[in-house]
């Protein structure tokens, strides 16, 4: 395999080394800027092209793909990527795990671009904190990594929706991933804002960018064949000029292929690298290959079994893979953590939800340790790459703390009263189309849906995802996409019947991403019968929704709590807050909260038995912590600082 250099120009060797020290100087200024400087204010407005060498300011080529080999400028460029997802890993930590990404020998950098996080409402547009998504580019070229850049529209990486945002099911003839008018519409304007930060930042504009991806595995959707050519030129219309590439597993590479664009390859064993290969030629002739997501593991679902792939295997099909003259793309190297309510989900025969971990068993475990596989490869890297390899970080510190007592407590029925009027409507009306959020609907969480009956008899309708029925305030059962009647016992006069139901994560693959909509879909029966005159809740757990509850309006926990219910607790932490991970064991299902912070979901089914708790999240001293429970409650919350996702897989 031919070892990549950046092949210098004669006689300024030693003004480009001069120059890189003072690029460096002035780029290490601008991204460590003190809070309310000038310098900080400047962030944003930071024009790379003046930090780097004079004659690297005029590239001209960029990656290129020439016969069967890529190049950098004029010189044969290997691509050995790895996958960090920006937004489901703190900031704080960001340069820990590219810094472990470097020390393994890969050159490249590859993200997602969740749409649905940064434009949480039309037009409103959030690039802060988590996702700031320039810094984490930036930070990537200070560290010496390239950056392949995956903005979708449409990612699907395992996020609500493919990363689409919900509210464009308000509108109930759309049509997602197609040149449907309502969604280009949308995409025209995200596009708009996003490509004005990700313009600067490609390779011949002086940036780290060298490739961008059109959508995500199309092949495998293919409703629209204008959907394609739209997004390329979507893209190239507004500033990007860098190496297009798009990226299809094996149901969908022979329909994916666009013309103009360099096709990618997703698998995960040898098989599927020959077969893919053989396809490819055939289609685009000899051209550089490259797979595009080599996945290292896999994402797991509530009640399934924890996936795990033998680190042997992945070194033995990585180096398949680099034998066969293919560039590679490490899906994950670090998963990271579905904070919040950002999970997505599969429904083909039955739905299944995404855990709150993305451990992947990935190169790196969602703390970012150290695995057998991140050895093996580091190993293999640094013999393929001919040049020594940084020494791998110090692992972050994780601690045990002592266990949480929950000290008070609020019931949902309490909490009611202190929240907003509840709509009222005469039909039940789905999770997007709420008028909350400046009309945007609600995009994630819980909804509560209430109404009055005064008999009794055999309730049905289509829940989505999984509701909680309630006469007055005693739970009689669940709805799902299994169970979609439930019989109303004998009750005495007008009684109030409320159906719980959550949102447990959109479909971010398959077909049916366009009924995607939650809560109650269309009508509630009894006995067949339509129930009317509904009072619903939005209840999105945001911040915001937890500032209505003042110390005053919590009680001591009750001997015997109502639920679902609100727990609160505080947990001490010492001068050096660290990692650790929460165990809930006699906790059914819910949501946990630190500082304000949503850490995800956790359910008793498994796999995953805790929940990541990043030391960058804690404060010295007390942290509040309030559990959001369904069912059951139990007497404490523990802290380790082992995870456990159903295995040991860290030793594999």
């Amino acid at each position: 395999m031919t070892t990549w250099t950046l092949r210098r120009r004669p006689g300024r060797t030693l003004g480009f080394l001069l120059l890189v020290v003072l690029s460096f100087l002035v780029l290490r200024r601008y991204l460590h800027p003190k809070v309310g400087s000038c310098d900080h204010e400047g962030l944003l407005r930071l024009d790379w092209s003046t930090l780097i060498p004079l004659w690297l300011r005029h590239r001209k080529l960029g990656l290129q793909a020439k016969g069967q080999n890529f190049m950098l400028e004029d010189s044969i460029f290997w691509i050995f990527g790895g996958s960090i997802h920006y937004f489901r890993v703190p900031k704080e930590y960001w340069r820990d795990r590219l810094l472990k990404m470097k020390a393994c020998g890969l050159n490249t950098l590859t993200t997602y671009v969740p749409w649905n996080l940064h434009e949480p409402e039309r037009g409103k547009f959030d690039f802060s904190g988590n996702l700031d998504l320039e810094a984490f580019v930036l930070l990537a070229a200070e560290i010496g990594l390239w950056v392949i850049l995956r903005p979708g529209p449409y990612i699907c990486s395992e996020v609500d929706l493919g990363g689409l945002p919900s509210w464009l099911l308000q509108d109930s003839g759309m049509k997602l991933r197609t040149t449907y008018k309502g969604f280009t519409e949308a995409v025209d304007l995200y596009f708009d804002h996003l490509m004005s930060r990700v313009v600067p930042l490609q390779y011949k504009h002086g940036g780290p960018v060298i490739a961008v991806q059109v959508e995500n595995e199309y092949g495998s959707y293919n409703k629209d064949p204008a959907y394609m050519p739209y997004i390329k030129k979507a893209l190239e219309d507004r500033g990007i000029i860098e190496l297009l590439l798009t990226s299809d597993n094996k149901d969908g590479l022979q329909k994916g292929v666009v013309h103009g664009v360099l096709a990618t390859i997703n698998l995960q064993s040898q098989q599927e690298l020959q077969l893919l290969s053989t396809f490819l030629f055939s289609v685009q002739g000899i051209q550089p290959k490259m797979v595009m997501e080599y996945w290292t593991g896999w994402f797991d679902s509530w009640g399934g079994p924890h996936n795990i792939l033998d680190s042997s295997e992945v070194l033995e099909t990585v180096s398949a893979i680099i034998d066969s003259g293919s560039s590679i793309n490490l899906y994950m190297f670090h998963g990271g953590t579905n904070f919040g309510f950002i999970n997505g989900a599969m429904h083909f025969h039955e739905y299944k939800s995404d855990v709150t971990s993305y451990d992947y068993d990935a190169v790196l475990t969602e703390a970012g340790d150290y695995t057998a596989k991140y050895s093996k490869l580091r190993d293999f890297f640094g013999s393929v790459s001919g040049i020594p390899l940084p020494p791998p970080p110090d692992l972050l510190p994780k601690m045990s703390y002592e266990p949480v007592t929950p000290s008070y407590y609020l019931s949902l029925w309490d909490a009611l009263k202190y929240m907003e009027e509840p709509i009222k409507s005469e039909k039940p009306i789905n999770m997007e189309n709420l008028p909350v959020n400046n009309g945007n609907g609600q995009a994630f969480g819980y909804i509560l849906y209430e109404t009055t009956i005064s008999s009794s008899g055999i309730l049905s309708g289509l829940v989505c995802d999984r509701g909680q029925v309630f006469v007055n305030s005693v739970s009689i059962g669940f709805l799902d996409y299994q169970t979609m009647k439930i019989i109303i016992p004998r009750i005495q006069g007008y009684t109030v019947l409320r159906i719980l139901v959550e949102n447990r994560g959109r479909v971010n693959y398959g077909n049916n991403i366009d009924n995607q909509r939650k809560g109650l879909i269309g009508n509630l029966y009894l006995d067949n019968s339509p129930l009317k005159n509904f009072r619903i809740y939005s209840l999105d757990m945001k911040k915001s929704f937890f500032q209505r509850f003042d110390m005053d309006k919590w009680s001591t926990v009750p001997e015997a709590p109502a639920f679902p219910a609100f727990f609160l607790g505080g947990l001490s932490v010492g001068l050096s807050p660290a990692d650790t991970f929460l165990k809930l064991e006699g906790w059914e299902k819910g949501v946990v909260f630190i500082n304000g912070q949503n850490l995800g979901r956790y359910w008793n089914i498994g796999p995953q038995e805790t929940l990541y708790l990043p030391g960058a999240w804690l404060d010295k001293g007390i942290n509040q912590v309030i559990i959001f429970e369904e069912t059951m409650a139990g007497p404490l919350v523990q802290s380790t600082d082992i995870p456990y996702l159903g295995r040991n897989q860290y030793i594999n």
